[in-house]
């Protein structure tokens, strides 16, 4: 698949869901102040769920930092 092919398929597969979600939102069973509130506990969880990888990595990426110091230290001892 080339670039331009790419593209168009990432445009069209943007619009696609964003033309669903629209949909779906028309025909929730709840009201709208309950699917906003719905879409808020998600978005907080999912950001929730974010920072929580991101420490994560962070701590992966001190982890990596100390011993590849200390892997230098020796090497240069």
């Amino acid at each position: 698949m080339n670039k331009d092919n790419a593209v168009g398929f990432g445009i069209g597969l943007l619009t696609g869901a964003v033309i669903g979600g629209v949909i779906a939102l028309l025909f929730a069973p709840q009201s709208g102040k309950e699917t906003r509130q719905m879409i808020k506990n998600k978005a907080t969880g999912m950001m929730d769920a974010i920072k929580g990888k991101a420490a994560e990595a962070n701590e992966v990426v001190d982890t990596v930092k100390d011993k590849t110091s200390r892997a230098v230290h020796e090497l240069k001892s």
